[in-house]
């Protein structure tokens, strides 16, 4: 971090620098960086359509506000939307109509904190047939994942079922707690974590903060992971943030950077992506280095989503949604800023489909300055 408030923890100084600052960054900031190897091949790479160097944003309209530290965001089959509040361990409905807001239930359990609470969701792969909503959140010992049905027919408040634990024991701090979920093309349930500001345990295999985890909705190492019989997908990250796959199911992931660099990374199996020994590029060829880094007053990357050939990426600190173009697994331009300080800090980023985004604020997490008191979804046109 470039600046340091001298009333902060060693704690929070050592841990939360680009992720929750609350300065805002230059205009004219440029990233940089692209892969020293790619998940792809050439011939795979020379096939794709590259997207044009640089793209456009348009917010088409506020869907809703009044949200109360939102976080995870999940597309409902009717359109509509779930939406978690970390503070207050709720969800709640959304009608992307209206702009109606319908709350579920608060989900036993959470035990909000820092940067915990209830954090990402996900809707079941078999979402139609279940009718389970998967929610990663922090309880008084441990980050954990739990799944409940949602019963759409109860009165609001009730409409939450008993929360199923799915998986536990992912290592919970004040920070980097992590928590994006998602499930991906192979309907198989990823997870974000973060290391808990104790850096030694992303290069811990046999931990499981600071990775990336791969389980089957039930919640066990899923078939072909690279380390057996272990949830660990790819390790050496700080505290994973956002999780999207492209249309040739690459899986790509934002993560907090500490003073230095913020990262974008195409995710391989197995691979190193270097915290805490490097932070950004490396000339250590055992780390993947990242697709493309920024200094960290400009990002602080939060949810990613994929569309219309590029990654969108929301900024916290650095108060902005970024494009990244991409070319297979590296970035085939700069990455371009968009809606700077419009909006505040902005959350997390969900597809809506073709080239239509859902976007979320989150200037009420405690680190923000309020955009007329509360938070809001958006609709926004990209290209």
């Amino acid at each position: 971090m470039t600046a340091v408030l001298a009333a902060t923890t060693l704690l929070l100084a050592a841990g939360c620098s680009s992720g929750d600052g609350e300065d805002s960054a230059g205009d004219d900031a440029t990233p940089s960086g692209t892969p020293s190897r790619s998940a792809s091949s050439p011939t795979q790479r020379a096939a794709e359509e590259t997207p044009p160097a640089k793209g456009s944003v348009k917010v088409l309209r506020t869907v809703t506000t009044g949200l109360d530290t939102p976080w995870g965001l999940a597309p409902l089959p009717d359109g509509d939307l779930l939406v978690s509040s970390r503070d207050k361990g709720t969800i709640t409905r959304v009608d992307t109509e209206t702009g109606k807001k319908t709350e579920l239930g608060e989900v036993p359990g959470v035990s909000p904190a820092g940067e915990g609470g209830l954090l990402g969701l996900a809707l079941s792969p078999d979402y139609a047939a279940d009718h389970m909503v998967y929610a990663y959140f922090s309880s008084a010992s441990d980050n954990r994942i739990v799944r409940m049905l949602y019963e759409e027919k109860r009165p609001s408040g009730e409409q939450l079922g008993a929360p199923d634990t799915v998986f536990k024991g992912i290592p919970k701090g004040y920070i980097h707690n992590g928590g994006r979920i998602a499930f991906g093309p192979d309907k198989m349930l990823y997870a974000g974590t973060g290391e808990s500001g104790d850096t030694g345990l992303s290069q811990d295999k046999k931990s499981l903060g600071g990775k990336i985890l791969r389980l089957t909705p039930e919640g066990e190492p899923a078939p072909g992971n690279p380390f057996p019989d272990s949830p660990v997908y790819s390790y050496g990250h700080r505290n994973v943030q956002g999780l999207a796959w492209d249309r040739e199911q690459r899986l790509f992931a934002s993560e907090f950077g500490q003073d230095t660099w913020d990262e974008l990374n195409a995710i391989k199996p197995g691979d190193n992506y270097g915290w805490p020994e490097a932070e950004g590029r490396s000339d250590d060829s055992g780390f993947h280095n990242p697709i493309a880094q920024w200094a960290t007053d400009d990002a602080s990357p939060s949810g990613i989503a994929y569309a219309e050939g590029s990654i969108w990426m929301a900024g916290l600190k650095g108060q902005r949604l970024w494009r990244i173009p991409l070319k297979g697994t590296e970035a085939s331009a700069d990455p371009q800023p968009f809606l700077k300080g419009e909006y505040g800090r902005l959350r997390t980023v969900v597809s809506a489909g073709g080239d239509k985004l859902w976007l979320v604020t989150s200037n009420t997490d405690g680190r923000g300055d309020p955009k007329d008191g509360d938070d809001r979804i958006l609709e926004i046109q990209v290209s």
